[in-house]
């Protein structure tokens, strides 16, 4: 049975209704204290913490970056709101070396650090101060004061899983070293002691030094001119040294603490949006986010205001993991989108709309990862209608419903990891990613068309409006709907079959399907190449979108010829796309046919793209063949130092890597 939902209503906690305030650079008041969710769905069992017992509601940095070491270290103070007989409070950590913790005064506080749970790590509790917080004269009638405040020294281990150290020449200048973090899912607690769960939302500021001449960025707003040149900190073993100093007054989920620094630069796009990449980056990258204002403008349309004051983006350098990361005000991208004809713009549509669905409202637990990503998707591609038109956003749509089909077909029916919501049986990050992200969007597409776009837009604006800056289920979501849409049609409820696609695995029988027009003619392609093996025109090709060529090469057969290979090199000029999403589908069908003129290119390709979307299905390629097992090692041993622990983890797990004693 499914516990009804509820919030934390203990003593000192009182739940706002309202939204926090926007913030700005100068004058930003803090948002409320977010509700901690106590309902079944909400637990999340990736964290230490006890929030009902002691939470944090705000966090303070004051940190030093060290290249050398590669290491962050320095002061955290949290400012914690505790039931009036907590005795202590439970920290996330994984690997962090805390040397101290105070009180506000000095006073030394008993802290101790647990055993280490394997994929976890360890708890770090904390005993709490004597003496209480005076009350801040400020707040209004009904708002919360933290009840304590402490203060941790530490520094995070050079193996830290959430931070990304470049070497120069990992980075596209070559003269200068790079890092940028990688907080989701529950890596942050290597970098920051916290509460590191989803549930428990922080305002947090930060005070950053980092060596000269680099810039530092975060998801946060920066306080100042973010491209000053002036020198803080004289002699310092690692030369002269310069402070940033970031705030973010909305209660977020720690994950969506984030910090790069290297030698980039900035480009304004607009008054809201500008863009950060290393020199040899910045224009083609600003090119290429072009449309971001027109963008933002069509979120705010479609679904209510954008609360976060900016919309910045970086683009990294290539070991980034992901494709991108919605961090608020700074969302971290892969140079791997940049086509030079913005046709996979749909990468920032996507970070975009999570602003709203994802940083706004936050699942609790990480079983309901389609609540951000799913929501996130079907928002996206909302995005992309208004902004790009009706046929490329039905393109796209196609594409996505054609992967969950195979995922689907792949994985199993049956299989409890097709499910949206993560069954507790098994591990909340076991789900297929096809059932987070497609999934979720062909399910809202379903409830869109069958309760109609008008009044469904008006009510996932007020979900926005309603759980903004708060943590959300499942079990919300749908309590939501059904009392404000369904409102107790039964013929209606029927119809949208609403806990089968949340609850239950597969592909619901009442799956809003693509029109078939939309890839009529590549379609056709496909079928003219399967039965007599005509290729389009070269001309044909180059005059179709990216999701055409996609879909064409997506729809090819598994096995290939080696001539038949050359010629659709030849052809259609697959090798030479400058477009990734489409060279990486032309790499995969070559290595899986053990075509040698594509290894080349694949080892270069690999060399200079770290996104796990592509990296770890091209080296699974050449492993699933005694021809490419050898490639693939000795790739990986070349490649290997330049990725990301997260990409680094799959390759490894499927080349059965194991590193030199």
């Amino acid at each position: 049975m499914r516990a009804t939902v509820s919030l934390l209503l203990l003593p000192f906690v009182f739940l706002l209704a309202g939204c926090a305030d926007l913030m700005s650079p100068d004058t930003g008041k803090r948002g409320p204290i977010a509700p901690i969710l106590t309902s079944e769905e909400a637990f999340d069992d990736q964290t230490f913490a006890k929030p009902i017992e002691a939470r944090v509601t705000h966090l303070d940095l004051d940190l030093a970056v060290d290249f050398d070491a590669k290491t962050i270290g320095g002061t955290a103070v949290l400012d914690v709101l505790a039931a009036d007989e907590a005795q202590e409070i439970i920290l996330d950590s994984n690997g962090l070396r805390v040397s101290a913790v105070t009180d506000e005064a000095g006073n030394a506080l008993p802290f101790a650090l647990g055993d280490t749970v394997e994929g976890k790590g360890e708890p770090l509790t904390i005993g709490l101060p004597a003496q209480k917080l005076e009350r801040d004269g400020n707040l209004g009638e009904g708002e919360l004061a933290p009840t304590h405040r402490i203060v941790i020294e530490y520094l995070s281990a050079p193996e830290a899983e959430a931070l990304q150290w470049l070497s120069p020449q990992q980075t596209a200048g070559g003269e200068y070293p790079f890092l940028f973090s990688q907080g989701q899912a529950i890596n942050n607690r290597t970098w920051i002691p916290t509460q590191d769960s989803p549930g428990i939302r922080q305002t947090w500021e930060a005070t950053i030094s980092a060596p000269e001449p680099l810039n530092v960025v975060m998801s946060g707003v920066v306080q100042g001119d973010p491209q000053a040149e002036d020198v803080v900190e004289e002699g310092a073993e690692d030369g002269q040294r310069r402070e940033f100093s970031f705030v973010m007054n909305n209660a977020v989920p720690p994950y969506l603490i984030a910090i790069a620094a290297g030698n980039i630069e900035f480009r304004e796009l607009g008054p809201r949006s500008g863009v950060w990449a290393e020199p040899e980056v910045i224009e083609a990258a600003a090119q290429e986010v072009g449309d971001t204002e027109e963008m933002i403008d069509a979120g705010i349309a479609l679904f209510g205001d954008y609360r976060w004051g900016r919309y910045d983006m970086i683009v990294l350098p290539p070991a980034f993991p992901y494709g991108g990361m919605e961090n608020p005000v700074m969302t971290f991208l892969t140079p791997t989108f940049i086509a030079g004809d913005r046709s996979n713009n749909g990468l920032v549509a996507h970070e975009l709309a999570h602003s709203w669905s994802g940083n706004l409202t936050t699942y609790s637990s990480w079983r309901d990862g389609w609540l951000n990503e799913g929501v996130t998707s079907y928002f996206e591609n909302r995005i992309v209608e208004e902004v790009y038109g009706e046929e490329r956003a039905e393109q796209e749509y196609a594409l996505s419903y054609a992967g969950l089909v195979e995922g689907i077909e792949n994985t199993g029916a049956d299989n409890p990891a097709t499910a949206m919501r993560t069954p507790d049986d098994i591990s909340p990050f076991a789900t297929r990613g096809f059932a987070i992200y497609d999934k979720g969007t062909v399910f809202l597409r379903t409830v869109e068309n069958i309760i109609g776009r008008e009044p469904f837009d008006a009510w996932l604006t007020q979900w926005f409006d309603t759980y903004a800056f708060q943590p959300v289920t499942s079990e919300m979501f749908l309590n939501d709907l059904r009392e404000k849409l369904i409102k107790g049609d039964a013929a209606l409820e029927e119809q949208l079959m609403l806990d089968e696609w949340v609850y239950g695995t597969g592909l619901p029988e009442n799956a809003w399907k693509p029109d078939p027009e939309a890839f009529a003619q590549v379609d056709g392609a496909v079928s003219a190449y399967a039965s007599a093996g005509t290729l389009p025109d070269g001309d044909v090709w180059r005059g179709w979108t990216a999701a055409e060529q996609r879909r064409f090469l997506e729809e090819l057969p598994e096995e290939l010829s080696e001539e038949q290979l050359a010629a659709l090199d030849t052809t259609l000029g697959l090798s030479q796309s400058a477009n990734n999403e489409v060279l990486f589908l032309w790499l995969e069908a070559a290595l899986r046919n053990e075509y040698d003129p594509a290894v080349p290119q694949a080892e270069r390709f690999l060399a200079r793209v770290g996104r796990n979307k592509f990296v770890s299905p091209l080296f699974t390629a050449l492993n699933n063949t005694a021809w490419g097992k050898p490639i693939a090692q000795r790739i990986y041993a070349q490649t290997r130092s330049g990725y990301h622990a997260y990409t680094r983890s799959n390759v490894d797990a499927t080349l059965q890597y194991e590193e030199p004693a």
